[in-house]
């Protein structure tokens, strides 16, 4: 074999148990959304020189890990482990009533493993499919932004307020970019970093106000029930497919496959949508409750895997809220991968890996997960969600990440770097909170604001 071939999928290898390992820790601490934690980390696998194999093979390792891990507590503790994971909780939280966490666990996490394999193929099929119109949507790639940024607005959960946010949401970029570009510092690294941890940074900018504080604040400590633990199999790696009964593996196969078909949609729109479609065909209660848990937790694999894979194979261009979010570092990071804004033309993994390399190194990624995750969280659940909740300190968790990009924001564009970052993360973090107007959109709306206004200011 060529020997440089054995070293990059050495690389690859090596990357993507990394990000199964990581990814796979962050899942069980609640409340980690994926842009705040994927994206940075992929920036900077990006930034410190890592092959293109490598940095694929992290990136979607670690979101087919933390789509498995993040059902631990979601099932066990009854608070979502992200932000996919929030169309899960009300089924899980009736079978914790119940009083089989375990079960919920259990097909939630079969149903993941499962779902990542079919999607990984049947994404890249599509991408391949979609390729042939790659040239054409490049030329047109201002006017494809503009729209996808109106259709995923409004099919976000801010519905017709996310699609007039657009608006002043497009002019404030342009305005720190004018600002910006009076001291010759060109940013987007800063923009698209600030998006990403808004949240965060509009839940610390409340703490800082007495009136924020005091609505904060609890009168006492949450407290949480775990059930025992229960093992049904023999062996550390139990078979899915035996965790799932025929009824739940066919739909998980079919909501999967669907899933993997589209890229434009939100991913907790499509997980509500056809759970409820699941659901609706099953009339006996607990049934309906396990299946679902399986189809839903299914699609939020494949939606993730599809929305990351198709643009990126098929165009090369952020055309998915996945891909607009914590996917975006694949597409667009200077000075290594970059979309120009004035004629839609990229150098980034599109150019980099073929469509055999994208299956290859998605199955391996895939597989790593699998082999990490998928037993990690049938054996050890209840052990790790009861050392998370007692001893990890989500305090040190979010330090971590400040820390990070602040680094990034430094090395991009010194102060006015941390000054547009803290601008941008206020903003839209309040708009996110108030409105409903997510990082999704948001991403789209800075792609629109450095691909779309400058087409348009030239046809005027």
């Amino acid at each position: 074999m060529d020997p440089h071939l054995i070293e990059q999928i050495a690389v690859a290898a090596g990357m993507g148990l990394i990000g199964a390992v990581v990814f796979a820790a962050i899942g069980l601490v609640s409340g980690t959304d994926e842009t705040t934690t994927l994206a940075p980390l992929t920036l900077l696998t990006v930034l410190l020189g890592v092959p293109p194999a490598g940095v694929f093979t992290f990136f979607l390792a670690g979101a087919v890990a933390k789509h498995m891990t993040h059902a631990v507590p979601t099932a066990l503790l009854g608070i979502p482990g992200d932000t996919m994971a929030m169309p899960l909780l009300q089924d899980a939280n009736l079978l914790r009533k119940l009083g089989v966490p375990h079960i919920a666990l259990r097909k939630m996490v079969s149903g993941g493993i499962i779902a990542a394999f079919i999607a990984v193929p049947l994404a890249v099929l599509f991408a391949v499919m979609l390729a042939p119109f790659g040239a054409f949507i490049t030329k047109t790639a201002p006017w494809i932004f503009l729209a996808a940024a109106v259709l995923i607005a409004y099919f976000s959960a801010g519905r017709w307020a996310s699609v007039a946010l657009l608006v002043p949401f497009v002019v404030l970029i342009l305005g720190l970019q004018s600002l910006t570009a009076q001291y010759d510092v060109k940013l987007s690294i800063s923009y698209f970093l600030g998006i990403a941890i808004g949240p965060l940074v509009a839940d610390l900018f409340t703490v800082l106000s007495p009136a924020g504080r005091q609505r904060m604040s609890r009168d006492s400590v949450r407290q949480f029930n775990l059930a025992p633990d229960v093992k049904g199999w023999s062996g550390y790696f139990p078979n899915p497919f035996k965790v799932l009964d025929r009824t739940q593996a066919r739909w998980t196969f079919a909501t999967a496959a669907v899933s993997s078909a589209t890229f434009v949609f939100s991913p907790v729109a499509m997980t509500v949508v056809l759970g409820e479609v699941v659901g609706s065909r099953i009339k006996h209660a607990y049934h309906r409750l396990t299946t679902v848990l399986s189809a839903r937790n299914g699609v939020t694999e494949a939606t993730y895997i599809a929305e990351a894979l198709i643009p990126l194979i098929a165009f090369g261009l952020p055309l998915s809220p996945v891909a607009a979010g914590p996917a975006a570092p694949l597409f667009n990071a200077p000075p290594r991968f970059t979309v120009d804004a004035a004629t839609g033309q990229t150098h980034n993994l599109h150019n980099l890996l073929s469509h055999w390399e994208f299956l290859g190194y998605g199955m391996l990624s895939v597989i790593l997960a699998a082999i990490v995750s998928y037993p990690f969280a049938m054996n050890f659940a209840r052990r790790a969600a009861l050392f998370v909740s007692r001893k990890v300190s989500h305090e040190a968790i979010i330090a971590t990440f400040v820390g990070l990009i602040i680094v990034i924001s430094v090395w991009e564009g010194q102060l006015l770097g941390l000054l547009v970052i803290l601008t941008m993360g206020l903003v839209g973090g309040l708009l996110s909170r108030i409105f409903a107007f997510n990082t999704g959109v948001q991403f789209m709306g800075y792609y629109t604001a450095v691909l779309s206004v400058p087409a348009l200011v030239k046809l005027l």
